[in-house]
């Protein structure tokens, strides 16, 4: 292996593979079912990249989602990650990593515990752009008034992953239009 490749890993969740894609430094995406990747046109780059299973399992990434798509509560905490942002987008993603297991926060709640009050939009644009959902956890940021917007593989999938975490009482009255 060597430094700045990229390497690729699939995984099952939700009875669907996802792609992990990671360099020697730490995991840098995780990409949706194939349906959803294609829609975005993520499929032909990474079926290119070599698989490297030891590179994740040394992660501790494979493990950890394993069990998490099983139900159990599972900390991301310590994978090595090699994600690429600017400073602010780093930030806000670095912020969705302390929102607890179950746990839903507004837009506005979120962009107040950032410090960043007054940029909302702003903290929502990088939300969408997270290129580590679930370990990440930008599902768990919800509508001002607790419904469920916004999320780039669909709302269905955002109200699937709330569900596995125990959220329940979530309402898909958002917007569509982040499903790309």
């Amino acid at each position: 292996m060597t430094e700045n490749k990229r390497y690729r890993q699939t995984i099952v969740g939700f009875g669907q593979p996802w792609t992990l894609v990671a360099t020697e430094q730490g995991l840098s995406e995780l990409i949706y079912p194939p349906e959803i990747a294609a829609q975005a046109g993520f499929t032909e780059e990474y079926a290119q990249l070599p698989e490297a299973r030891g590179l994740f399992e040394q992660f501790g990434i494979i493990e950890r989602l394993e069990r998490y798509f099983a139900g159990e509560s599972v900390s991301f905490a310590g994978i090595p990650l090699d994600v690429r942002g600017t400073a602010f987008q780093t930030s806000v993603w670095t912020g969705l990593s302390r929102i607890p297991y179950g746990r839903t926060l507004t837009y506005k709640q979120f962009a107040d515990e950032l410090g960043k009050a007054s940029a909302v939009r702003a903290v929502g644009t990088a939300i969408g752009r997270n290129p580590l959902p679930i370990v990440l956890p930008c599902h768990r940021v919800v509508g001002s008034n607790g419904t469920l917007t916004g999320f780039r593989g669909g709302l269905q999938m955002k109200r699937d992953i709330l569900a596995l975490e125990g959220v329940t009482d979530m309402a898909a009255v958002g917007h569509d239009r982040f499903r790309f």
